[in-house]
């Protein structure tokens, strides 16, 4: 008996390695090595900082705007739902990756049965008290997996919390971008606002000295209406960027969810940059790897190759170990006394026979997601480079 659970152990030890998913390779080819040189693209200094390591806060300067990104983050609403989806993900991560490890369980039982040695009754009759008493740990249908299936599933759980993560800190950095978007344009037409007033200023003055040149006689009146086109322009340019003033603080308080406080508002652009210098666009290729919708697609796709091994492992044996250990005696007193201590062990296997192409179609989805991810992935790759939000987009949240 013992040689016989020493083999199982052997054997089980041995393909407890095995493991079916394929092999992950990153897709090859999907972005070039470095993005274009020279000519309009600036190149970057030899002692500039790795873009994917500067911070947002290190690269708005303004204090204004660090406060009003500050704003945003805390009421943005599809934060609060990545949020969610990662505490969500992180969740059924933790259940999945339970499913490796045996449940342990005690149990504790008293069984009392009277025997009557005679069921007629009378003189001749009699009965007898039997008292079992039993205390054990053991675990249930615990599922060796010798052939990766748990372990697969547990992976795809992994790597599915950490593209919620990614997720979440794609939104994170995309929001950034919109909201600096909005205050940097709000502070280019105040700034031209600003400009167009000094400007109409101007006009308005050589408007009244050409009008007092033609009452005296020395100009003519075609400069006088020159002149009244010119200021009148300037008047309607202000009118314009009024406007569009006033609807970029309305697309800045969208973006940040409150009304953004007149302190933080940029009136123009101050003296002092708003942004540290321009960031380089020799952008190596393993830099716009790490953006994080990127590393959310590969995640996702490292999730799909993990189900395909679990799909694999669907079509052998199902190995599961139900055992127990705990003491067992007749009378409480005895229960942990030496010769009170029992054992049990019952390992079993099951692969089912017809499933009417369940496994079939359950391999065959897994191949075709897969497939899918790998195309979200080189599309997440491709897509704009560099990246939608700009530079913000490789910054460090």
């Amino acid at each position: 008996m013992k040689k016989s659970i020493l083999i199982l152990l052997a054997g089980t030890t041995l393909l407890a390695g095995c493991n079916l998913a394929p092999k992950y390779e990153r897709p090859a080819g999907a972005v070039p090595v470095a993005l274009p040189q020279g000519g309009v693209y600036p190149a970057a200094p030899t002692d500039a900082q790795d873009v994917s390591r500067i911070g947002w806060r290190d690269f708005f300067l303004d204090d204004r705007l660090r406060q009003v990104i500050e704003t945003g983050i805390a009421n943005n609403r599809d934060l609060r739902i990545a949020a969610a989806n990662v505490q969500q993900a992180r969740a059924q991560y933790r259940v999945q990756r339970a499913d490796r490890l045996p449940t342990v369980n005690a149990t504790g039982t008293a069984t009392y049965t009277n025997n009557l040695a005679s069921m007629g009754g009378g003189a001749g009759s009699s009965s007898s008290d039997i008292e079992v008493y039993q205390a054990t740990v053991g675990l249930s249908a615990f599922e060796l997996d010798l052939f990766g299936r748990v372990r697969n599933l547990s992976r795809a759980a992994q790597e599915q919390y950490f593209a919620s993560e990614e997720a979440q800190r794609s939104a994170r950095i995309s929001l950034i971008a919109e909201i600096a978007n909005a205050w940097l344009t709000m502070a280019s037409d105040s700034e031209q606002l600003r400009l167009s007033r000094e400007t109409a200023k101007a006009f308005e003055e050589t408007l009244r000295l050409t009008r007092e040149q033609f009452r005296v006689g020395v100009g003519s009146e075609l400069e006088v209406r020159q002149a009244e086109t010119s200021y009148q322009g300037a008047v309607n340019d202000i009118a314009a960027l009024e406007t569009s003033v006033a609807r970029d603080q309305n697309a800045l308080n969208l973006l940040v969810g409150t009304t953004v406080p007149a302190e933080q508002l940029p009136n123009a652009f101050g003296k002092e940059p708003t942004t540290r210098d321009a960031l380089p666009g020799d952008v190596s290729s393993e830099v716009l790897l790490r953006r994080p919708d990127v590393l959310q697609a590969e995640h996702l796709l490292i999730a799909e190759n993990a189900n395909i091994g679990a799909a694999r492992a669907a079509f052998f044996p199902t190995i599961s170990l139900t055992g127990t250990l705990g003491t067992l005696s007749t009378a409480l007193s005895g229960l942990f006394k030496d010769g009170s201590y029992t054992y049990t062990g019952s390992p079993g296997a099951s692969l089912p026979l017809f499933d009417f192409g369940r496994r079939s179609g359950n391999l065959e989805y897994a191949r075709a997601s897969q497939k899918v991810a790998v195309a979200t992935y080189e599309k997440a790759v491709q897509t704009d480079l560099p990246p939608p939000s700009g530079p913000i987009g490789l910054l460090v949240d």
